[in-house]
């Protein structure tokens, strides 16, 4: 589930500010047993297992129309290569951030689009692997 804050709101009604959507975040991940990639300026990764990851690469200019819909495709992609669910939503997560943070510096973040983030996905990946950093958790 990847919804940014009004989404998660509506969902589980309002919160009365960042750090109680977040504690809601950890509990309904808990509940369901599934993973909340809870969107916004460090988007936070909540898993059943009721651990919290922060992240720490994307910018502002990736608030626009299809961006959560290439995260969604990234983490899909992941977990179809084997990853499991947890690494899967670290990665995507990270690599959507990190390739909008490419885009925006090859274009602006005034100007970014979703599909400017799909082209920089694989520059991110070969960021990752130049500093020799190797995606954990395959099954």
């Amino acid at each position: 589930m990847t919804p940014h804050p009004k989404e998660f709101d509506r969902l589980t009604g309002e919160s009365t500010d960042g750090y109680d959507r977040l504690q809601k975040a950890r509990e309904f991940a808990a509940e369901h047993t599934l993973y909340i990639v809870l969107k916004g300026h460090h988007t936070a990764i909540n898993t059943p297992e009721g651990k919290t990851y922060f992240n720490n690469s994307g910018n502002p200019g990736m608030a626009t129309a299809g961006s959560g819909d290439v995260l969604t495709g990234i983490m899909l992609g992941l977990l179809a290569q084997g990853y499991e669910p947890e690494a899967a939503a670290l990665l995507a997560v990270y690599l959507h951030g990190l390739a909008g943070d490419l885009a925006a510096a090859a274009r602006s973040e005034e100007s970014l689009i979703a599909g400017d983030i799909t082209e920089m996905l694989g520059k991110a990946f070969q960021q990752l692997h130049a500093a020799n950093i190797h995606a954990p958790n395959r099954v």
